[in-house]
């Protein structure tokens, strides 16, 4: 078993690190605090191919693996979770979802620009009573002939202003339950499409979340992906992936608080010594250290699977159940190490406490995390 990294997967963590540092860490706290998207950033983002990493390079993607994903995914999260989070809904859900199920008029008309970050996309799932029971959707799509009547609510919708390709999840045959549901790609000023207001969130502050409303909206039947009642497979399927991509978001985000606590228990003296030379200290670092490798090492045997064309649905659930929780715990801890400074903006840790929570809820629980690993392990 080869656990080194090619000289490939070296320069894109090295290159997402650099982003990083030069262009996200500069503003980070004022566009948390302000709640700004990114904007300049993420379009930077887009050209230097990190928003749709893995597409193939005839629909202008980068044609990279799995692995170099979680590994520029991580690199960003430390400083940044707002923008990773789109880095991730248009590379593993938006990108993903259209390059492996959509045809190939969707792949030229959307892909393209998806790819090359010259448009972002949103994966539209969740509804006031129906977050992750994908089964209960209370939007629905009337078949019209030639085009669908898209009527209802999505909330909690990452990009949700800021999109212009939104994958939408609707019921078309309610009486054929999960087998009834649609999936449709719908463009951003359609008319009866409306975007509601912004939420105002405890972290990624600086991703616009919005609920999104449509009202008898019209969308083309070639915009639909896959065969007729394909749109709960197509959403299964995308938020596997999906799970790679927010695992690592929190692997990264944990990763980032470490460096800070470390950074910070060398330079802080606490009765005449540094306090990284007090053992109450050491023990938590050790700690912090040893779960972010477990980890790290479990985000890249999901992405690994995944690039092996293997079954990847327990291995993505694993390392997102345990990179959220290790995100939580470390945070808390990074905070701890900073004392009264851990309360304080400026010193990042307190932003990074707060972004790591939402790593435990969207892209499902960690409750739905345990039920689609027990699932695969009772087959």
């Amino acid at each position: 078993m080869n656990f080194e990294l090619t000289e490939e997967h070296l320069a894109v963590q090295a290159a997402a690190r650099d982003f990083a540092q030069t262009e996200l860490l500069p503003g980070v706290i004022e566009r948390d605090e302000h709640q700004k998207f990114p904007t300049e950033q993420v379009r930077k983002m887009g050209e230097l191919g990190f928003l749709g990493m893995m597409v193939d390079p005839r629909y202008g993607g980068g044609g990279m693996d799995t692995v170099s994903y979680v590994l520029a995914m991580e690199e960003i999260s430390k400083v940044d979770a707002s923008a990773s989070v789109v880095m991730s809904v248009n590379n593993s859900l938006v990108c993903w979802g259209i390059e492996k199920f959509g045809t190939e008029e969707q792949k030229q008309k959307y892909l393209t620009k998806l790819a090359t970050g010259e448009i972002i996309g949103a994966f539209c799932l969740s509804e006031p009573e129906a977050g992750s029971d994908a089964t209960s959707q209370r939007t629905t799509a009337e078949d019209m002939g030639d085009y669908y009547l898209l009527n209802g609510t999505k909330n909690w919708i990452t990009n949700g202003s800021t999109a212009s390709v939104y994958l939408v999840i609707a019921q078309t045959y309610p009486e054929k339950g999960h087998r009834g549901i649609n999936a449709l790609i719908v463009e951003r000023g359609m008319e009866g499409f409306t975007v509601g207001l912004k939420e105002n969130k405890l972290g990624i502050r600086g991703s616009d979340t919005h609920s999104l409303m449509f009202s008898d909206v019209k969308v083309p039947k070639e915009n639909r992906i896959g065969e007729d009642g394909f749109g709960f497979k197509f959403a299964m399927q995308t938020l596997a992936g999906g799970r790679i991509g927010i695992a690592s978001q929190a692997l990264g985000i944990a990763s980032g608080a470490m460096e800070l606590a470390l950074k910070y228990a060398k330079e802080r003296k606490a009765f005449g010594v540094e306090i990284a030379k007090h053992q109450a200290i050491q023990f938590k670092l050790a700690d912090m250290a040893t779960n972010i490798e477990a980890a790290r090492l479990l985000c890249l045997q999901a992405a690994y699977d995944k690039d092996a064309h293997r079954d990847y649905s327990m291995s993505g659930a694993m390392a997102k159940l345990f990179a959220s929780k290790v995100a939580m715990e470390t945070t808390v801890e990074a905070v701890q190490i900073h004392g009264g400074y851990g309360f304080v903006k400026e010193y990042h840790v307190e932003r990074l406490m707060r972004d790591a929570k939402i790593t435990q809820i969207y892209e499902g629980t960690s409750e739905i995390q345990k039920i689609v690993i027990s699932r695969e392990l009772l087959k």
